[in-house]
């Protein structure tokens, strides 16, 4: 019963970091990393379809992407659905590739990003702690209905935590990592 919970708030929790390296990866930190497509979705036959499944994206060097569509007539959707994402980025179309040159952040867009990314952090400390809330409920619940004993409730209680304690310094850890990259170019 408690290995249950706890086991169910650890693969939450984990959940939870890797929803949040994920929200890092779609801020840019200035260089090319073709992730930063990944929400872009395009028009293709009448659905949407991301753009990884209609072109190939791949880094030229570290302030370009390079996309190349697989059929031909993909260009313009392609080119359309890049600046209507609101990444700020301009295509440059050159034959059958497109190539996205990546403007080169200032300081003062680089403190807006780090907010960005302070705020991303919040969010996944605060998920984290409503894991633990939803843990801890669901032990005060057990020990309600006589299922397990105070003592058992109280060392379930630590553990879960020691592991929230565990996951919010992962997040820490992350945070530091993202600001550093941001604020070193």
């Amino acid at each position: 019963m408690i290995s249950d919970i706890q086991q169910d708030a650890a693969t939450r929790m984990v959940k939870s970091i890797e929803s949040l390296q994920k929200a890092f990866t779609k801020i840019r930190t200035g260089r090319a990393h073709p992730s930063l497509l990944d929400q872009i979705s395009v028009t293709y036959y009448g659905n949407e379809s991301p753009l990884s499944q209609v072109a190939n994206v791949s880094v030229e060097d570290a302030r370009t992407l390079k996309v190349v569509p697989w059929e031909k007539s993909m260009i313009q959707a392609i080119e359309k659905a890049i600046m209507s994402s609101g990444l700020g980025l301009n295509p440059a179309t050159q034959g059958t590739v497109i190539r996205l040159p990546l403007p080169a952040l200032t300081e003062e867009r680089r403190r807006d990003l780090v907010k960005i990314v302070k705020n991303e952090a919040e969010q996944g400390r605060v998920a984290i702690r409503n894991i633990r809330r939803d843990a801890n409920a669901a032990i005060k619940d057990a020990l309600k209905e006589k299922l397990i004993s105070e003592d058992d409730a109280r060392q379930a209680e630590e553990k879960i935590q020691k592991l929230t304690d565990q996951y919010i310094k992962e997040v820490e850890k992350h945070l530091e990592e993202k600001e550093a990259d941001l604020l070193s170019m």
